[in-house]
């Protein structure tokens, strides 16, 4: 089994341990140290070791069910390739059921008594008389002639219908075999035949559940394959942490639909719609939003049209300080005053938390820089003071600041969401949000104190200072990372057992919170393998 690399390996420099570290002290590595006991639970899966990948769960099944490898693909084809998923079906249901669902016919019938005849056959697709040793029989025993079923596979082919291709009887259900369509549709056309063969290739990726392309982009021909939990965070190869779930960047501790919901909020500006809903009112011939600029409550729009401010309504121009002639809107209703003022608390709620999302999303971009800065303050520190070679205090620290940050980024995005009543309003009475936004409140505050005082020690030149007050900093960066991991956790055992846990709809789960934050994929091994000529795809 792979080693697993741990994400921090991205923000510590490789050095040689000479054993010089401070006596008097624990060594702070090991209180970041994360062993895995079932090693990584991630795989990236590049366009060589796709096939090495696909053929070990064909390799299961067909031990498992002694069955052939096109009929084994068919089977996970149409079990979007859950093995379990299979196994499941075959001791819940049976043979016969697990194959008959899918479309599988084990009882194959080969094209051996037709080429034997010397007399031509009838086609009951042309209705052509064709020699015999043109006809092409499938594993459920329809036979066509070769032209037609030719014709056939290509349609399917070009309709993106590559991975099933059912046979052209009527009401037959059986799945036609790859080898015989690929044979047929070569002496056609090779390319499309190359087509049908990366189609299958694909599959693994396409219609397995876990496995999914690298989002990057450019993209960099990767796929991801995960063993355990889908609702998780994994970082490819080419260095791109991303949502297995949705495929978006990274963003726990949002579910989701709270980061589609709040990456829409803020990249279509839609807060503006809420202000030209307190400030505006649509103009009753055109409908063009109007906004009123003096103290008079009949205003006319652009389009020349007259209309009340009060209700909006279509009218003359004359008109006295206290009404106008022929126009009555009536008593102005406690609704609208209701509405306005919802839309200008929901206004200014949005602008609170999108502001400290900002504010935390600069400040991380910031801290970012500090790599470099850090890593000059460390050589520093070394050519003045051998004593001090050991240096993962600081890189520790520096990583678990850049974690605790993004952490507490998103962490805005979830409150605006999870207090709001856009997505639990009937979930929580007015008595329970408050209790709870207090609760989350309380763990969020504290981390963001820690992180603050994380990052100020940080950069403070310690590089400059005398070896007691580096020691002093080294204890303090060392505690303070401490906090910041065991914060970290405490919020997200707040979010997923007092806020998210206990209500109706399991739509909204987020990835699990890991010390060593977003878990690198490793490598799959990659063998060779007969399935396909991948250089001629």
């Amino acid at each position: 089994m792979d080693d697993y690399v741990s994400s921090d390996d991205e923000y510590c420099w490789d050095e040689e341990d000479d054993g010089d570290s401070l006596n008097g002290f624990e060594d702070p590595e090991r209180e970041f140290q994360w062993q895995s006991e079932k090693g990584p639970s991630t795989k990236v899966i590049t366009k060589e070791s796709l096939l090495a990948a696909q053929r070990e769960d064909l390799q299961r099944v067909m031990e498992l069910l002694s069955l052939k490898e096109h009929h084994a693909r068919t089977l996970l084809v149409y079990y979007r390739w859950d093995v379990d998923k299979v196994f499941a079906v075959f001791v819940e249901k049976g043979k016969d059921q697990l194959y008959a669902e899918a479309g599988v016919t084990v009882e194959e019938h080969n094209d051996l008594s037709l080429s034997q005849c010397s007399s031509e056959v009838m086609c009951d697709i042309c209705m052509e008389e064709v020699p015999a040793n043109q006809m092409t029989t499938m594993d459920c025993g329809h036979f066509f002639c070769n032209n037609c079923w030719t014709e056939h596979f290509i349609v399917k082919i070009n309709e993106g219908q590559s991975r099933r291709i059912r046979c052209m009887a009527h009401k037959c259900t059986a799945i036609c075999e790859e080898g015989k369509i690929r044979n047929l549709v070569c002496v056609r056309d090779t390319v499309l035949a190359k087509k049908f063969d990366r189609f299958l290739l694909e599959s693994y990726i396409e219609d397995n559940k876990r496995v999914k392309w690298c989002p990057s982009v450019p993209h960099c021909g990767n796929a991801i394959r995960v063993e355990d939990d889908e609702y998780c965070e994994v970082e490819c190869t080419c260095g791109v942490q991303f949502c297995f779930s949705c495929s978006s960047e990274a963003h726990s501790p949002c579910s989701c639909l709270m980061w589609e919901l709040w990456t829409k909020k803020c990249k279509d500006e839609s807060e503006t719609v809420n202000w030209i809903t307190v400030n505006t009112k649509p103009c009753p011939k055109c409908h063009k939003p109007t906004e009123k600029n003096g103290g008079c409550n009949l205003v006319r729009c652009i389009c020349g049209q007259y209309f009340c401010w009060l209700c909006a309504g279509a009218t003359g121009s004359t008109h006295t300080w206290n009404s106008i002639r022929g126009h009555s809107c009536g008593l102005f209703t406690e609704n609208h005053v209701k509405k306005i003022e919802r839309a200008k608390q929901e206004l200014w709620r949005y602008i609170h938390y999108h502001n400290h999302y900002e504010a935390h999303t600069d400040s991380f971009k910031a801290e970012v820089q500090l790599k470099k800065k850090v890593q000059v303050k460390i050589s520093k520190l070394e050519a003045r003071k051998p004593a001090f070679k050991d240096s993962n205090w600081v890189t520790n620290g520096l990583y678990k600041l850049f974690r605790s940050r993004r952490v507490l980024s998103y962490s805005y995005p979830f409150a605006y969401y999870m207090f709001g009543e856009d997505l639990f309003k009937n979930e929580m009475t007015k008595n329970e949000r408050e209790i709870k936004q207090n609760l989350f409140e309380d763990h969020q505050q504290q981390l963001e104190a820690n992180v603050e005082k994380l990052s100020l020690f940080l950069e403070e030149p310690f590089d400059e200072y005398d070896e007691d007050k580096v020691m002093d900093t080294r204890m303090q960066i060392i505690t303070l990372s401490k906090i910041a991991d065991e914060r970290c956790k405490k919020l997200y055992e707040c979010i997923e057992h007092d806020l998210l846990g206990p209500l109706q709809h399991a739509t909204h789960i987020i990835a699990s919170y890991k010390s060593k934050g977003v878990e690198k994929a490793s490598e799959h091994p990659e063998k060779n393998s007969a399935m396909f000529n991948f250089e001629a795809i």
